[in-house]
Parts: structure tokens; sequence; C-alpha cells
């Protein structure tokens, strides 16, 4: 059954209660913090600062009582698209007019240059997806829909709808696991009808091809669920606007402060490195 066990890939927006420190922060503060190192992993052009970006998704992961073996697992799912992009980038890439070459594929040339983009690539990704791992294992949906509500606040005064968009981003984030139990379960069927999937020695063109036929139903019972959610949420008188209050008050302290602090200035190293 391991083949098709896709939810134990998917470790966004998944939600582990462990009580650790990081958990007891102000859901503001941690979304600030996730923000501030997303930021800066993005806009980090070295290998260095990617490193230490990815020694400080570790170290966030063990603090945070988040097993490690359980974060490594969400990265096997996009591994082969990361490994693409980059593979990609090494062939394709810009390449510098001097760099000798390490490799020569007709006129396609890899430098030393080309295998230092490929693997930033794999870094970048690789300390992307750890710390959106992280920041979702460690702040629950009611919490991020207060945390980021109150962040999104101020700009209500513009007449930006934030509640709306607020509910777009908590829906999306915790759909992923159900899409992953969707596709489980129609995996399941279309092999009980005799669909041919392999038993973990297929090759990765023959398990693309085996889930190719899982996307059009995968689409459409998406569709549905959306709009089942959409009924249900009119059913019980929901309504976006003015109006809306909180019975939920969040306390920013003094840890709150130390713990942005300290994620501003890894984020600052990891732009400086």
């Amino acid at each position: 059954m391991p083949d098709f066990e896709f939810q134990r890939y998917v470790t966004i927006g998944q939600y582990l209660a462990t009580g650790s420190p990081l958990h007891r922060l102000d859901p503001r503060t941690r979304l600030l913090s996730g923000a501030c190192l997303l930021i800066a992993i993005t806009a980090a052009r070295h290998l260095q600062g990617l490193g230490l970006a990815l020694g400080i998704a570790l170290a966030a992961l063990l603090i945070a009582r988040v097993p490690l073996n359980y974060a490594l697992r969400g990265l096997l799912a996009p591994l082969p698209f990361i490994l693409f992009l980059a593979v990609l980038q090494m062939l394709i890439g810009p390449q510098a007019a001097d760099a000798p070459a390490l490799v020569s594929l007709g006129p396609l040339q890899v430098s030393a240059q080309d295998v230092l983009a490929g693997v930033i690539i794999i870094a970048r990704f690789i300390a992307l997806i750890l710390l959106i791992s992280l920041t979702s294992a460690i702040i629950s949906t009611s919490e991020f829909v207060h945390g980021l509500e109150t962040l999104l606040r101020p700009f209500t005064t513009l007449g930006l709808p934030t509640q709306d968009l607020v509910l777009m981003a908590q829906v999306t984030l915790r759909f992923l696991p159900l899409l992953a139990l969707e596709a489980e379960r129609i995996a399941k069927a279309q092999a009980s009808r005799g669909a041919e999937w392999g038993t973990g020695k297929t090759s990765i063109l023959q398990r693309v091809r085996q889930t190719l036929p899982l996307l059009v139903p995968l689409f459409l019972n998406s569709l549905q669920r959306a709009e089942a959610l959409a009924l249900a949420m009119e059913a019980r008188g929901y309504h976006s606007g003015k109006g809306r209050t909180s019975m939920t008050e969040l306390h920013f302290r003094a840890g709150d402060a130390v713990a942005l602090l300290i994620a501003a200035g890894m984020s600052a190293l990891i732009l400086l490195l």
C-alpha cells in the first residue's frame, strides 16, 4: 500500500501540537518571522546564505519538536521537479563567456558556475519547503486566521477585503492534505478497476503516466468540494466586511519581540552572506 499513501508526503498545511516554545509565541510573531525568513531565502543569491537558511530551518524544527524524518519526508514529492529545474538551469541558463566548460553536450556546455547555479536552486527550494512546513506545523488554523487578520486590519482603511484574503489563504493552505486524501481515494478506486500501479520499481516516466489519469477526477472533485464549502458557509450566515468581531485577544509580549528581532537578524544575515 505505500504506492497509495500520498498524504504521508504532504507536510505543508499539517499542524503539530507539540507544545514547544515556538508554539507559545504570539501568532503574529510566528507569521512575521516566517515571512521575513521566506523573503530572505527567496532573495538570497549565494550558497553561503542558503546554507545558513537550511541550518536555521533545521534548528527551528528541533526547537519546535517537529520530527526531522517527518519534515524531510515532505521533500520527496517535489524532489523530481526540483531536480528538473536544477538541470534546466545548468543546461540553458545564462553562461559566462570566459567560464571553462566541464561537460559539453553538443551546443550545450556546462561550467562550474552552471553547476553552482543548479545547487543554489536545489538549496533554495529545500529551505523554502522546510520553512513553510515548519510555519504550518506551529500555527493552527484558528491562530493563522486571527493573526493574519490582525496584521492586515490596517489595510481595511484602504478598502481592501482583508477578511476575504485571509479566508482564501486559510482554505488554500489547509486544502492540501484534503487533496492528498482525495488522490489516495481515486488511486485506490482506479487500481481496484484494473489500473496499473507500480510496486516501487517503476521509472519516473511510468509514474508520471500513472499520475495523469488522476488529474481530471481530482480537479472535478476539488471544484465540487469548493462549491460545497461555499454553500455551507452561506447557509451558516458567513459574511465579510464591517461588523465582524473576534472573541480571541492576542497579546504581544517581550518574548515575542525577542523572537522577532532574532528572525529579522537571521534574515539580514542570510542576505548579507
